[in-house]
This record gives structure tokens, C-alpha cells and sequence, in this order.
């Protein structure tokens, strides 16, 4: 017996839980969003008006960031490796080739200790019939004989890796200076 007051005491319980809506009101000052406009702390300290063009030219290939893959891509919708790059360059009146290999024919070659932000690295990826440069990165960081740069992989889309990383250190070909 206890045992059914119990739960008749819980199914009423439950049953008055039910919230209630309200109805709207469509001149009801509460429905409104009311934004104020305040200064960005971030573009007022970082104005891009004095941004190197290097700066400018790495900021606009991070904001592809996590773009997945496309063979050819050139837009957020899908990115290869050498339209990362050309892209970048382009937003600021700066044209390379379109072909990664192309681009390695571009600027001065470096030796890897020399390179600094806005450098570009060539790699062979793959064993193919030309033994061509078939991938290219955009440096972004060099502190400590630590370089990073982004660049496209088939397998995760637009990155940031680290040029000590095993796989890129044997792939590396040449390092070029276009800027």
C-alpha cells in the first residue's frame, strides 16, 4: 500500500512540472536585442594598417584555418596546399603561379637556417614520375630553430605543423623567399 501512495504521489509530482509559455507579445520590449557598438581592445592595439605585408599575408592563410581538402580549392569551401599560398598572396597584390612547382621556380633560394616568416617550404611529398615538388608551406614561426608552418594535407585539411616532424623533415626540398 505504501508502495502505491508513493507513486501516485510521484506521477502527481511529475505531472505538475509542465512549464507554462507565455504568449508573445509582438511589441513587448523584452523580445528586442539591443546591441552597443564598442571598439574591438584587439584591432585598436593591433591596427592592420601597420601590419607587415608578411603579417598580413600569414593572417589571411590562417583564416583557413581547418578548411577541409579540395584538390584545386582556392575558397573556405575546400583549399589544396599551393591555393592556400596563392591565395594568401594575392589578397595583397603579390602573384605566384598557381602550381606548387611552379612557385619553387620564384624568389631566392634559402638555406633552412635562414628562414623566416613569410618564407615559403617546398617538399616531395610522393614518389612521382617528374620526382617533382608537389607541396608547399607558408612559415609562420621561427623562434629557436623551432619553424611552424600552415599549409593543406589531404588528410586534415588546412594545419599549422612543426618542420621537425619526422614525415616534413624528409620531404623538405628547398626553402624560397619571395617577399
Amino acid at each position: 500500500m505504501k508502495h502505491i501512495i508513493f507513486v501516485l504521489i510521484l506521477t502527481l509530482s511529475f505531472s505538475s512540472c509542465k512549464s507554462s509559455k507565455r504568449p508573445k507579445s509582438k511589441k513587448s520590449p523584452s523580445s528586442k536585442v539591443i546591441t552597443k557598438k564598442t571598439k574591438n581592445p584587439r584591432k585598436t592595439t593591433h591596427n592592420i594598417a601597420n601590419y607587415t605585408t608578411t603579417d598580413k599575408i600569414i593572417n589571411h592563410a590562417n583564416t583557413f584555418k581547418g578548411v577541409k581538402y579540395k584538390w584545386g580549392g582556392t575558397t573556405k569551401a575546400g583549399m589544396d596546399c599551393s591555393g592556400l599560398i596563392y591565395e594568401s598572396f594575392r589578397v595583397n597584390d603579390i602573384y605566384l603561379p598557381r602550381i606548387s612547382r611552379d612557385m619553387a621556380k620564384k624568389g631566392t633560394k634559402i638555406a633552412l637556417k635562414q628562414v623566416q616568416k613569410g618564407d615559403l617550404l617546398f617538399f616531395r611529398t610522393s614518389k612521382n614520375r617528374r620526382n617533382a615538388i608537389n607541396h608547399v608551406g607558408l612559415v609562420t614561426y621561427v623562434k629557436s630553430g623551432t619553424i611552424k608552418f600552415i599549409h593543406a594535407t589531404t588528410s586534415k585539411g588546412v594545419i599549422t605543423s612543426l618542420f621537425s616532424e619526422t614525415y616534413w623533415n624528409k620531404a623538405f626540398v628547398e626553402a624560397r623567399r619571395v617577399l
